[in-house]
């Protein structure tokens, strides 16, 4: 980069972001600007990434998330920070060994066709063949991340600590292997994790049918949307609190197929509104039902196998798929007489994320962690603020899961992934080590084997913040950089990533992950559905890069991101490209009109004009307002302020004002406004550098300034200068004036060529001086021919329009048919009156108002608002004629 100043000539009209961006990336990465060295002298600032999948490819919510991201690290690096943000990867178990599985699929092949070993070595070469496309993407994104530290959570360093944690819960008793209801995927054969279970509404049936009771005395009738379960009902539950079954409860009745004693027992879990009232209790494969049966000693009879097919627990219908048992079990209960019908019924159905297939509730022996104990100082961690949640709303969401936390199943069965680091010896030996045994440390016994599953992806993942800085090794880095400062990451992982994150780091490191937690809402479509490619509203980040350009996308989505959910159009992107477009031609004229000189600071302030010291006022506010709400996490409101200094304040108003001066033959006129612009222009450069990082540092490195760095990146974040008030004031007089004359112009069609003389008038005597003062920069803002300040408008003629405490006059002769105009005023007033009356008419029926939706009737009474407010304005302008 060599920040040299900009022949005026070669300077591209038009921003071209696909011919700077790739080049600025490969400078600031190569220049090592990412990179975070450890510095006694500074306090680091660290964030780690959430890891993305291996297999993954950048989508909307990477792209908020690590825009959100690198907007902090930005900001903080150009507070002289040390800055780290860390990058790496997830192994992903299910969804990489998903994706290998479909290319051998295409071959012929299936994993057992290679073996474990053989097929673990496929995946790793698949890894290094395909794995990572999304850190490529993320470089096109501007994440200025620390390549040089990036981690994978299967590399030799992070399944060490993987071990070693493992090892620790197991020997203190807080790992145990157990029966448990998990979400199990027929189709690829494991265990799930809740947010690998996608959720949606589904249009089926509840089933009812009827127990008889054994002693004869009657029966019971119960309603599922799973009829196939009944083959492992052990009981019928009812509330105690419903009289209906007050009788029944301690009854028995028998199972139609298979004879078993049902149990009829009382439970406060039944709801009394649901179905009949009496609900079939089937424990091994409902987990509201496990618990129920926990509390009464209940039977867990488990009537399917690992590929949802029945059982021998479930003879008659043994080796049939869940589904087509169902369906004779059904036409059985009715040939019986059992079967009592269905209605339909709307409910929810979970499906495996990787493949479709509905998950089934299944009772399997799983290894799981007891998380009461490590919640417990998690809890206190955010109790006591030593971990804060941005918004703060989302505090009570943390509390609440990790108060009500149940046990988490770990082992998923797969092959990719961490090995469960559990051996097994010939005499039921069992034990967990760091190092792969050779022998039974109990026994001696030479035959071992380990066991065959792999850890959930979340058990290496919750280790992230501390095992990517060398832990279990003492190492610098988790010295310096450790605890982090901010996660940011999206509301719906709180539970399974955050909260897991928070236990393991007061576990393992005694000390927080991260200070803060600052949450976002994902993005949805312009209608707020959420994006999936069966509604085709998937928005490719990559696309709009393409279209609109990076820092364009960057601006719309930190914009936006008020910590609600995002509902994203394309026309936000275009709006930032609008912006990115604005500032740049900003520049271009700067720099066309900056002169052939180095501009080392600003001039004297006896040679600032009123509009330069305003601006310099404006830009301090705007640094003071940008910095705070940066510091506070408030990035949408941070956007906004750059936008508005940009836009509004730099742009439209003070380039305005600087124009007749850049134009002076005279440098004692010139050279203070081009001074003042180009600072202006780099300071604000600098305060936008974070959420527009490729067009700050294209236009920066062209500035015709000193610079003690060589990229806007690595510079110091502007500092406020001390506000002036009068100038401030001075000038906002000026800019309401002006304003009101544009749009007395705008409401009369007047061309801006026709030069106005209006006559202003003020009660303030202050008013009148400054006016005064200031007449020739009014006359030159707003296309005026002259303005005359006089005491009193008594005797003006011309139409009055007010500016706040002023009063101008200006005269319509010569510039409209002043007959014609009223003419054509008086036929609108007539029609808004006639509105006006139709509305009144409406609203006093009181059948209208009684019977209509409130919505129609609060309609009419905005119409009337907006009529009457219309009639209003017609009225002041006929009357300035």
């Amino acid at each position: 980069m060599n920040g040299a100043p900009a022949d005026p000539a070669e300077i591209p009209k038009v921003y071209s972001p696909a011919e700077v961006e790739d080049r600025l990336y490969s400078e600031w990465e190569s220049n090592g600007y990412f990179h975070a060295e450890i510095d006694p002298d500074k306090k680091p600032f660290t964030i780690v990434i959430p890891p993305p999948n291996v297999t993954g490819a950048l989508h909307i919510g990477h792209a908020l998330d690590h825009t959100l991201q690198d907007v902090l690290v930005r900001f903080k690096r150009m507070q002289a920070y040390a800055t780290l943000w860390l990058p790496g990867m997830d192994h992903a178990g299910i969804a990489t060994q998903n994706v290998v599985e479909r290319e051998l699929r295409t071959k012929g092949l299936t994993r057992h066709d290679l073996g474990r070993e053989k097929f673990v070595e496929t995946v790793w070469e698949w890894k290094e063949l395909y794995g990572g496309k999304i850190t490529e993407q993320d470089r096109r994104l501007g994440a200025s991340l620390d390549w040089e530290r990036e981690r994978f959570t299967m590399d030799e360093g992070l399944s060490r600590a993987v071990r070693r944690v493992f090892v620790d819960l197991y020997n203190s008793g807080l790992i145990y292997r157990g029966n448990r209801i998990i979400n199990w995927c027929p189709r690829c054969g494991t265990a799930l994790s809740d947010i690998e279970v996608e959720h949606s509404d589904h249009e089926g049936v509840l089933e009812q049918f009827r127990y008889d009771f054994e002693d004869g005395s009657g029966s019971v009738s119960v309603a599922t949307t799973r009829l196939e379960t009944m083959l492992g009902d052990t009981a019928v539950a009812v509330n105690p609190k419903d009289p209906r079954y007050a009788d029944v409860i301690g009854k028995f009745a028998l199972h139609p197929i298979n004879g078993r004693r049902i149990a009829i027992i009382s439970d406060d879990a039944v709801d009394m509104e649901f179905g009949t009232g009496a609900v079939k209790m089937t424990p091994a494969h409902d987990p509201t039902d496990f618990e129920v049966a926990e509390r009464h000693g209940l039977e867990k009879i488990s009537i399917m196998d690992g590929q949802a097919k029945i059982n021998a627990n479930g003879a008659p219908f043994e080796g049939l798929d869940r589904y087509d048992a169902r369906k004779q079990l059904r036409q059985m209960l009715q040939d019986k007489g059992l079967y009592e019908g269905s209605t339909p019924h709307n409910y929810a159905i979970g499906k495996c994320s990787r493949c479709g297939t509905i998950v089934e509730p299944w009772l399997s022996e799983q290894w799981f962690v007891s998380m009461k104990p490590l919640a417990e100082p998690a809890i206190a961690a955010v109790k006591d603020g030593r971990t804060q949640f941005y918004p703060a709303r989302w505090t009570n969401y943390y509390l609440n899961w990790m108060e009500g936390i149940r046990d988490w199943c770990i082992s998923r069965q797969l092959w990719w992934g961490h090995r469960i680091p559990v051996w097994y010896c010939e005499n039921d030996h069992r034990w967990a080590a760091m190092d792969d045994p050779t022998n039974c440390p109990e026994c001696g016994g030479g035959d071992i084997h380990q066991d065959p599953d792999v850890l959930d992806t979340w058990f290496s993942s919750q280790l992230w913040p501390f095992s990517t800085l060398g832990w279990p090794d003492e190492t610098e880095d988790l010295k310096y950089f450790y605890p982090t400062s901010v996660l940011v990451t999206g509301y719906e992982i709180i539970h399974i990533w955050v909260a897991r994150m928070m236990m393991s780091g007061l576990r393992f490191m005694d000390e927080v992950p991260f200070e803060w937690v600052y949450i976002h809402g994902i993005v949805r479509d312009a209608q707020g559905r959420k994006m999936s490619k069966s509604l085709g509203n998937v928005i490719d980040p990559l696309e709009l890069i393409d279209q609109y350009g990076t820092d364009a996308l960057r601006f719309s989505l930190v914009e936006h991101a008020t910590g609600q959910d995002i509902f994203l159009s394309t026309e936000w992107v275009s709006g930032s490209r609008n912006f990115v477009n604005k500032l740049w031609n900003a520049a271009r004229f700067v720099l066309v009109n900056a002169g052939s000189g180095t501009v080392t600071g600003l001039p004297d302030d006896d040679r600032l004009e009123l509009a330069d010291r305003w601006i310099l006022s404006r830009l301090s506010a705007a640094i003071g307002d940008a910095t705070r709400q940066l510091e506070s996490f408030e990035l949408a409101a941070a956007a906004r302020t750059v936008y508005e200094f940009i836009w509004s304040e730099f742009c439209d108003w003070y380039i305005e004002a600087a124009k007749q001066r850049l134009s002076s033959d005279d440098p004692s006129v010139a050279g203070p406004v081009r001074a003042v612009l180009v600072t202006v222009l780099e300071q604000a450069l600098r305060l936008a550098h974070p959420f527009i990082p490729f067009v700050t540092e294209e236009i920066w490195q062209m500035l015709p300034i000193e610079r003690d760095k060589p990229s806007i990146m690595i510079s110091a974040w502007p500092v406020a200068r001390p506000a002036d008030a009068g100038a401030e004031q001075d000038f906002d007089r000026v800019r309401s004036v002006v304003s009101a004359i544009r749009s007395f112009r705008s409401e009369y069609s007047i061309s801006p060529k026709v030069r106005l003389s209006p006559v202003v008038t003020s009660d303030d005597p202050s008013d009148r001086a400054a006016l005064g003062e200031d007449s020739t920069l009014i006359s030159r803002l707003a296309g005026l021919q002259d303005l005359n300040v006089v005491p009193s408008l008594e005797g003006v003629p011309g139409a009055r329009v007010i500016a706040g405490n002023i009063e101008i006059a200006i005269l319509l002769e010569g510039l409209i048919d002043l007959e014609a105009e009223a003419e054509r005023l008086n036929k609108l007033i007539d029609k808004a009156q006639g509105q006006i009356s139709k509305i009144e008419t409406k609203l006093a029926n009181k059948g209208f108002t009684d019977r209509a939706p409130q919505d129609v009737v609060a309609e009419q009474h905005r119409r009337l608002d907006e009529e009457r407010a219309t009639l209003a304005k017609l009225q002041s302008r006929l009357g300035r004629h």
